[in-house]
């Protein structure tokens, strides 16, 4: 399947890691994609900016649009909004990709951190929904994908990192509301989670290099991204999909290309995410 002819993405983020795989498998289709991110100059420790990753797409055979600016900030998403409908004619995909993490636990966390990771995360995603609501209605097939885990209540998924978890969550909400809020209007509003951890430079730089043998590629959320948004928008919404069960789904049986240079077994769990067969055999095996 491929995204619908002349197909707009907006996405929040997108310069590196997962939102950059997700952004460039729509490029594949030849898919117009708006990037929102502050990464105009190389960051020290993680490498890629928005204009590598716009020539990124590009290379894939899509059309990029590079838009610098803060997701917290309303007057640059109004206009980053504008700026996509205008230039490519349409929006029928918003990705709520961006997202700020700090795993320290309540005591350790600055409320500084706590208030940018929930405005990032939640209200961003909040934002960039609202405000693409009325193109979204004019699509012959609208979707938003908001990159949050499924809400799962058992307070052991809270106490590990209590105040993350309240901003990802937050991202989640988003998407249970709109999709009952957005229902008669045929839009679609879903969230994706990958069942292990995902090899990112931000994720390296969190938790350190030595995780990368257990984790996956991003192209294992590019894949099942793509595989949700080309699916009638009608027929999907209120969705909380982990990637893996997405792609079995759609008949995938062997996951080995996502390896990243570890073996299957050796797979650690991402957060809120129960074991499934052999990936992540030990729960405490968890990134």
């Amino acid at each position: 399947m491929k995204l619908v002819d002349g197909a707009t993405m907006i996405m929040s983020g997108g310069s590196r890691g997962i939102g950059e795989a997700i952004a460039v498998r729509a490029g594949r289709d030849g898919a117009n994609v708006a990037l929102l991110a502050k990464s105009a100059e190389p960051h020290p420790k993680l490498p890629g900016t928005i204009y590598t990753a716009a020539k990124a797409i590009e290379d894939a055979g899509g059309h990029a649009l590079p838009l610098v600016g803060d997701i917290r900030d309303d007057e640059f998403v109004t206009e980053a909004v504008a700026r996509t409908a205008e230039q490519f004619g349409r929006i029928d995909i918003v990705v709520n990709n961006a997202s700020a993490i700090d795993l320290s636990r309540t005591e350790d966390l600055p409320m500084k951190k706590y208030d940018l990771m929930t405005q990032i995360n939640s209200r961003g995603a909040f934002l960039l929904s609202k405000l693409a609501i009325e193109h979204l209605r004019r699509s012959p097939n609208p979707h938003i994908l908001t990159l949050s885990p499924p809400i799962l209540t058992d307070p052991k998924w809270f106490g590990q990192y209590t105040g993350y978890t309240i901003a990802k969550y937050g991202m989640s909400l988003v998407t249970l509301g709109l999709a009952e809020e957005l229902r008669a209007d045929g839009i679609a509003a879903n969230s994706l989670w990958p069942r292990t951890a995902i090899d990112t430079a931000a994720v390296r730089n969190v938790v350190g290099p030595g995780l990368q043998a257990s984790s996956r590629t991003p192209q294992i959320m590019a894949d099942a991204a793509h595989a949700i948004l080309t699916k009638p928008a009608r027929e999907v919404t209120g969705q909380f999909f982990i990637d893996d069960d997405v792609l079995e789904a759609e008949g995938v049986t062997d996951f080995s290309a996502y390896l990243n240079g570890g073996r299957e077994e050796d797979l650690v769990l991402d957060f809120w995410v129960e074991p499934k067969g052999v990936v992540g055999a030990d729960p405490s095996k968890r990134i």
